[in-house]
Order: structure tokens, then sequence, then C-alpha cells
């Protein structure tokens, strides 16, 4: 039988327990940050609340001095859907007969937060007067418009000139066994909904309409079959795909007017937005559509690499595991985009990603403890001239 509160939890499996029970659906935040504002206060760093919108966000410094160490990430979950599709109620946690801590948010990404904060408690009362300095970057959008979370945050702290040399995003980098992958750049995500106009008619007389749906997947097929770039040795090739297609007025005898295509680029460093905008319109232009397309920037893409936060996290990895991460800029996009704008190196680093926005989300527990673990040593490699131990 899974047990909803066990006894005898560590202190990052008690904290994941106190910020899981939170319904933090985004933007809500549902106290999240209090919480962890509380154990910061306690180690003596300077708290600043920043509210955008209705958007809770902080940002909190220990130190004075030298670089600086962030941690970032989101207390804001996805939606859980229907209770009912749950094994275990999402809101009430639980760690199951397999050692698994279950609970919308336990891996994405409250369980990276708890492990956070307890590797800071830890590294403070071994290092009270570390080098550098250690900051925590928290929001409530990250699963949402993202636009008053981190975004907003970061566009604050440029406007002030504040540094940030390092950054770790506790976003789950994981695949098989925790450690396994660092994220160390993600792709760039360009999002377009392109209209396309005809003519509305009877499709009995089709001479006397002019069928966009017709007309538009010509040019998709030329689209989808573009051979954008080849990548490169820390990017796959630029990808294009179509999300959605509307038309039609609902009945079965009327030639749409006008067709809407909802498409999504993930682009390597080998392109630019720019580029992509102009190709695609010549394309269309080619093909020649009537059409307007609105275009949403959603991040470019960023690279961290080598260097000192790399080698840290690794060093962290390989003193917890026993094993060599692997870097990988795969998957989707984080607030690392916005981050890594301030000019600082960025990587992802968190646990198993395979239940992340799923129905019965869950993580290893011990898993946690590890994590925590990782962060401590990378915290001893970059802050610390101490050998690397946990």
């Amino acid at each position: 039988m899974p047990i909803t509160e066990p006894e005898g939890l560590s202190p990052t499996l008690q904290l994941a327990f106190d910020l899981l029970r939170r319904a933090s659906v985004t933007p809500d935040d549902e106290g999240c940050q209090d919480l962890m504002i509380e154990r910061l206060r306690a180690l003596d760093f300077h708290i600043e609340s920043l509210p955008f919108g209705d958007v809770k966000n902080f940002w909190a410094v220990r130190g004075h001095h030298g670089p600086v160490l962030a941690f970032a990430g989101h207390t804001d979950v996805v939606p859980s859907g229907p209770h009912t599709n749950w094994e275990f109620p999402p809101f009430t946690p639980c760690i199951n007969d397999d050692g698994m801590l279950c609970g919308r948010g336990a891996s994405d990404m409250k369980g990276s937060l708890a492990a956070m904060l307890t590797a800071v408690e830890r590294f403070v009362a071994t290092h009270p007067d570390h080098d550098g300095r250690i900051a925590f970057l928290i929001t409530s959008d990250e699963e949402g418009p993202a636009v008053d979370g981190t975004r907003a945050v970061i566009e604050h702290l440029r406007e002030r000139n504040e540094r940030l040399d390092y950054c770790i995003v506790g976003e789950p980098s994981s695949t098989a066994r925790l450690g396994d992958a660092i994220k160390n750049g993600r792709r760039g995500s360009l999002g377009g909904v392109l209209h396309v106009k005809g003519v509305q008619g009877h499709v009995a007389y089709p001479h006397l309409a002019r069928n966009p749906i017709h007309q538009v997947m010509p040019a998709l097929n030329a689209l989808v079959n573009e051979h954008w770039d080849a990548g490169n040795e820390f990017f796959p090739a630029t990808s294009f795909q179509v999300s959605n297609v509307r038309a039609g007025t609902g009945a079965t005898n009327v030639i749409p007017g006008e067709v809407e295509v909802v498409f999504n680029f993930r682009y390597s460093t080998e392109v630019t937005h720019e580029t992509l905008r102009r190709r695609t319109e010549a394309l269309l232009d080619h093909h020649g559509l009537e059409y307007h397309i609105d275009w949403t920037l959603n991040g470019e893409p960023f690279l961290t690499a080598e260097g000192e936060l790399v080698d840290a996290a690794i060093r962290g990895v390989e003193a917890v595991t026993g094993e060599r991460p692997a870097l990988s800029t795969s998957g989707g996009t984080s607030d690392g985009r916005f981050i890594a704008t301030l000019g600082g190196q960025v990587v992802e680093l968190g646990p198993l990603n395979d239940t992340i926005h799923k129905v019965d989300e869950r993580v290893r527990a011990s898993d946690l403890d590890a994590l925590s673990r990782i962060y401590e040593a990378t915290l001893q490699a970059l802050l610390t001239s101490d050998e690397v131990s946990v």
C-alpha cells in the first residue's frame, strides 16, 4: 500500500512532500515560494519578491562578491486532468510500493526544487564563508505563457546590470537513469500561424471558387521536405512540423474561403529565425498563395560549451553516480533560453523525464536524495577549492 506520509523522511523528501501537496497549477503558486523563501532567509539569503502580472517570482542571493551560481526553477505545474484517471490523487503525494514518489510535479519540477534547497542548506552549513554568491531564480509561470515569469525577471536583472555567471536549471534532464544526461543547450522554437485565403463556393461549382486547402497542400509538402540545415555536433537538423490545420464551415458542400495552418520550427544554431521566416515566405510566394503569417519567436537556441559549469556538473554527477553523463540539446524549450541571454553559462540537470506532464507522474524517491548530493558536489566544484565529495 502507498504511504502518504512516511516516517523518517529525509529533509529533501520532506520538502518535496510539502511542495507537492500544494496544487500550484500555472500560474498559481499556492504558497510554494513562501515555503522556500522562509528556508532561504534562515540561510541569510537576501530575498527580492518580483511579481509581474498574476505571476509570483523571487530572486534570492547569498554573498556579496565573486561569480554568481544561480539555481533556477518553477513552482507551477501543468493541470492534472480528472483525478479519477490517477492511481493516486495528484496532489496527495505518496511513496508507492516500488519506492516511487508520486504526484503532479514530482519530476517537473518540485523534486528538483527540494533537492536544490537542501543541497544549499548542507553546503552553507559546511562552507558558511564560501567563495562567490549563490542565487535562486524561481517563477510560477514556466508551464504557462512564460511572459511574466523568468523572462520578466531576467529583463529586470538586465536593466540593473545584475551578474549571473552560472545557472543550473532543475528541469528533468535524465532519460534512463539519474544523471545520464546534462542539457547544455536547447534548440530554438519559432511558431507560425499561416492564413491562406481562397474563394468560398459550392463544391459542385469549383470553377466559381478557389479552394485554399488544395492550394496550400503543395506548399506544405515543399516546407516539410525542405532541407533547412544539417545541424552540427551539438544540434540535430532543424525540423518543420505542422501541428494543426483548420478550415471549413461545418457543411460538407461548401468550399472554404480560408485555411489556417499552425506550424513550428525547432531549429539549430546553423540558422536564425530571420532566415527561417524569409525562406518560408519565399516558398509560399513561389506557390502563388494569398496569405499572411502570424509569427511567434518562443526562444532562440542556446549552447553552453564545455567550461567551468559543464565541468563542475559532470564532476558532481560522477561523484554521486560513478558514471559520466552525456551532453545533450534534445527536447523542448525551457526557461534556460531566457537566462542564457544574460551571457552566463547554463545547464539543465534534474531527474528522469519519462513521466513529466503524464497521468501518474512520479520519480524514484531515492533519486531526489542523490540529486541533492549532485547539486551539493557541483557547488563544491565551483565555489570552493575542496576536492569534490559527497
